[in-house]
């Protein structure tokens, strides 16, 4: 895909832009990718690679986003108060790559646990290829998709429920996994720094910890951009997943600094260009 073409075409197509709303699409296409280059937005938004910069500056002063060599990534704050549909075009390439070959780890048979993450749902439609299966998720767009899939047995888990992420988090819907067992779970999470997993979420990390200790193997799916990442509550050190998947946007030194400390890590590769 033409991602100079792609950069918001409705609004950057157009010459004279003013400050602000040339800001909020900058904002939108970096929250809608995740991660956006300096020099595409420059061309795209017919302005200075300088003047780029100033409004990256005061994005990242916001709290919308964070300066990266080249370019920003949205920051997980933002991400957290973003919607669904936003969070799921955001690295939508990588996603999709990640979940195929996450994939392969299903089998016929088996309860699997998904997480409320838009990295997860791009599972879907190999959750359905691989029916019969149980799957058990608390994220309503993923029941949704599943709903009418021939051989998928949907279990919901309730709880209290959170119109932005469209899922049931917190005590409840923990409660609600400790009755339950799976042979594999798939999550995401916001960051990665430091050997760890973080979320900003104290309801969605109590849901995450919790489907880990009740699955019997554990796959984190996780983008590149997310590495690097702050935010403010642990989830997990990465060792205690039994793999982890990421795209082929990661960079070499990160992949072996967690392939020597003993880590499984699959590469999805995501073609560029």
């Amino acid at each position: 895909m033409d991602d100079k073409r792609s950069v918001a075409a409705d609004d950057t197509e157009r010459p004279g832009l003013g400050l602000s709303e040339r800001r909020n699409v900058i904002r939108r296409e970096v929250l809608r990718k995740g991660f956006t280059r300096i020099d595409d937005l420059a061309r795209a938004l017919q302005v200075s690679v300088m003047t780029v910069h100033r409004d990256l500056d005061a994005l990242a002063e916001e709290g919308w986003l964070t300066k990266v060599r080249g370019g920003a990534t949205a920051s997980p704050s933002a991400l957290l108060e973003a919607g669904v549909r936003e969070r799921t075009a955001a690295l939508n390439a990588e996603k999709e790559a990640i979940a195929a070959v996450a994939a392969e780890s299903l089998h016929r048979g088996q309860t699997v646990f998904v997480d409320e993450s838009t990295t997860a749902l791009a599972l879907h439609p190999h959750l359905a290829a691989a029916a019969p299966l149980t799957v058990v998720t608390n994220f309503f767009p993923l029941v949704r998709v599943l709903g009418a899939a021939k051989g998928i047995e949907v279990i919901t888990l309730g709880g209290r429920y959170f119109p932005l992420q469209e899922a049931c988090l917190g005590y409840q819907t923990a409660q609600a996994i400790r009755n339950l067992r799976a042979d594999l779970l798939f999550m995401s999470t916001t960051a990665v720094s430091a050997g760890a997993c973080y979320h900003r979420s104290e309801a969605t990390i109590e849901v995450k910890r919790t489907f880990m200790q009740c699955a019997e193997r554990s796959v984190l799916l996780v983008d590149h951009a997310k590495f690097g990442r702050r935010a403010p509550y642990l989830l997990a050190p990465l060792d205690a997943f039994d793999q982890i998947v990421t795209d082929s946007g990661l960079d070499g030194e990160e992949v072996a600094t967690l392939r020597d400390a003993g880590t499984d890590v699959r590469i999805a590769p995501v073609p560029r260009g």
